[in-house]
């Protein structure tokens, strides 16, 4: 064999391991996401799940081996059909539109415009005395989108300083404050897991609610920490979010969609409603590690930064004041004592 000869096998066996250390970092992940995916999804006894799983998760660990074979052209067909298959029947999996929900994401909120007035149906109004003691109540209420003058932040830890839900809240004239979360509407009995949610496990709610309960549950009931951060924000950006919601909302109504921990969450959702209404968003992984999403937003000016992000997050803290108030009326009110307030992002 001439040494040109030579040279060109060389290249053509660089480039075959080349491409089978793709082929090979390719099938791992959708081996891992389809046994994963049969886990979770599978219609099945847990020991039929498990056997499916597992004979996905070997017969990914066969084509990989068999690429370095000489079996790897019909490895690589019979692998590619089988996750065919399951992409296949993944694709028919709906969210279900009835069912035997949680009861504090039993409803999903709606609303409708007539010119300045915006009525909201479904508003959730609880009174909490444990995780499993409450009154229910859904209430219809009505505001005026020229009296809207402000947003708030609410990050309430659950897992860590690297883990937040996130909750915006509207302020109006008089006081009156609306909160929207973001979250995953459970089934009776059920519970959020990351990774079961990674997996079409639940649907996804977007709750309207007073701050007395949507906030002082999480900070009163459930212990977690909360804090809240005051947005520097013009009255027409508030009434340009609002509005964001409110059809995202009417539109889950329409179709449910699922709750997904990375793609449909309360963090990732609430970034892609701010990039509708203007606001530059450039990706950091700040959003999705959302406990640090208050230093994303004293970063890019959305704080008041007369003040250090230290002395906006010492001031945040609203769980002794929470408790004080004891869920009182004037929950609202009382939490904000002492939270530094930006002067407005343009005049009003």
């Amino acid at each position: 064999m001439t040494s040109s000869g030579r040279m060109e096998l060389e290249l053509r066996r660089i480039g075959w391991a080349f491409l089978a250390f793709l082929l090979t970092i390719l099938m791992v992940l959708a081996a891992a996401w389809a046994s994963l995916a049969l886990w979770y999804r599978l219609p099945a006894t847990e020991f039929a799940r498990g056997f499916a799983a597992g004979l996905f998760a070997l017969l990914g660990v066969f084509a990989i081996i068999s690429l370095f074979g000489r079996w790897r052209f019909k490895a690589i067909v019979i692998f590619a059909a089988a996750l065919a298959l399951v992409l296949i029947w993944w694709n028919t999996i709906k969210p279900a539109e009835n069912a035997s929900w949680a009861p504090d994401v039993a409803r999903q909120v709606t609303g409708e415009f007539n010119g300045d007035l915006l009525t909201l149906t479904n508003v959730r109004d609880f009174d909490w005395h444990s995780n499993t003691d409450f009154l229910e109540r859904w209430t219809t209420r009505s505001y005026h989108m020229s009296k809207l003058q402000t947003v708030d932040l609410f990050m309430s830890y659950w897992a860590g300083p690297t883990i937040a839900h996130v909750i915006f809240s509207f302020g109006f004239e008089g006081g009156e404050q609306l909160a929207w979360s973001i979250e995953v509407r459970r089934r009776v009995g059920g519970a959020f897991s990351p990774v079961a949610d990674l997996f079409k496990s639940n649907p996804l709610v977007i709750i309207a609610a007073d701050e007395r309960d949507v906030v002082g549950v999480r900070s009163n009931v459930r212990g977690e920490d909360v804090q809240i951060y005051r947005l520097k924000a013009s009255p027409e950006q508030a009434r340009a979010l609002l509005r964001e919601y409110v059809a995202d909302a009417n539109a889950l109504a329409a179709t449910p969609v699922f709750y997904n921990s990375l793609t449909s969450n309360c963090t990732t959702t609430v970034v892609k409603m701010m990039r509708v209404v203007g606001a530059t968003v450039p990706f950091d992984w700040r959003l999705i590690v959302n406990g640090y999403l208050p230093d994303y937003a004293y970063d890019h000016g959305a704080l008041d930064t007369s003040a250090s992000l230290a002395e906006l997050r010492a001031a945040a803290h609203i769980d002794q004041r929470a408790r004080v108030d004891a869920l009182s009326p004037d929950f609202s009110k009382s939490i904000r004592v002492g939270v530094h307030s930006p002067a407005p992002a343009f005049p009003q």
